[in-house]
């Protein structure tokens, strides 16, 4: 039986689980739908690419693949040092837009004002750096056959164990740490936290921090498995929201959970009926989960 769709899926999966992670923080504690979470992918994806062509430079224009992969220490540096700007990016949005309307303004006019800054953010991208798309690298590598016809490429498996170190980095954030038991107080009930003594507003920093810097290390994963766009967020934006209510808002296990349900049901069905079916699925699935169980699968009734 070849199971190799599981391996794309879980790949697939990985990206959007940890975009969706910045999607489910933000909904818990702002209480709103950012739509310009797509676009903090593909500014994640451009900062890196930057940092790292500026390293290059800097070390004579090569950079050596480590061992066995394509990639070499300078993309590593790149994504450590993209991770935090991209989470000040998020910041200086939110200063710049989201707490100037969190006073005064609806839910609905943040939703819109959030899908207006993903297209301003977009263009500026687009306007940047052209639409044609760039590479971190153009090294050639061979899957490793790994059974059950199941094929990997070294940066493949070394992607999906970046998510894993990620997420766990980020449960033990949130449920060892001071910081991290503010966040689940502000999610339960922000005038009720602040009334206790938390610091909503360090929360709040903390949490578009958190959401960029994971939405950077998407965008480095997609730009290395298939290549670096402005229009890449945008193209991974339903998926997202998908994997993030099939997981339940406002779980962060449930949302790499959903986007591994979303990642191999886009790769099974690019495997059966064909390709221009994928994009479809996680919408059917969103209808189907929104049907069954509105909560998501580790959602919480109210």
């Amino acid at each position: 039986m070849n199971l190799q769709f599981v391996a794309d899926g879980v790949l697939t999966g990985a990206m959007i689980g940890l975009g969706a992670i910045g999607v489910t923080l933000t909904y818990s504690i702002l209480r709103f739908a950012n739509f310009a979470q797509g676009e903090f992918i593909a500014w994640g994806a451009y900062f890196a690419l930057l940092v790292a062509t500026a390293l290059g430079w800097l070390a004579g224009g090569s950079s050596t693949p480590i061992g066995p992969f394509s990639f070499g220490w300078g993309l590593m540096l790149a994504l450590i040092v993209a991770m935090p700007l991209t989470g000040a990016l998020a910041l200086g949005l939110d200063w710049a837009l989201f707490a100037r309307l969190r006073e005064k303004a609806s839910s609905i006019t943040i939703v819109i004002a959030s899908f207006g800054a993903s297209m301003a953010l977009r263009s500026l991208l687009e306007f940047l750096f052209t639409s044609r798309p760039a590479y971190f690298t153009r090294e050639l590598q061979i899957a490793i056959r790994l059974g059950w016809g199941v094929r990997a490429t070294p940066d493949q498996m070394a992607l999906v164990g970046l998510t894993a170190i990620l997420v766990l980095a980020l449960h033990v954030l949130l449920s060892r740490t001071q910081i991290g038991r503010s966040m689940r107080a502000v999610s339960e009930n922000p005038a009720l936290a602040r009334v206790a003594g938390v610091d909503v507003d360090q929360v709040v920093r903390v949490t578009w921090l958190l959401g960029g810097a994971l939405a950077c290390a998407s965008g480095v994963m997609v730009g290395l498995t298939v290549q670096i766009r402005p229009f890449m967020g945008f193209d991974l934006l339903l998926p997202l929201f998908a994997a993030a209510i099939l997981g339940g808002i406002g779980s962060v296990p449930g949302a790499l959970v959903g986007g591994l349900i979303v990642g191999v049901a886009e790769a099974a069905a690019a495997a059966t009926v064909g390709a221009q079916w994928r994009a479809g699925v996680a919408f059917v699935l969103l209808i189907a989960m929104l049907l069954i169980r509105p909560t998501g699968l580790f959602g919480a009734r109210e």
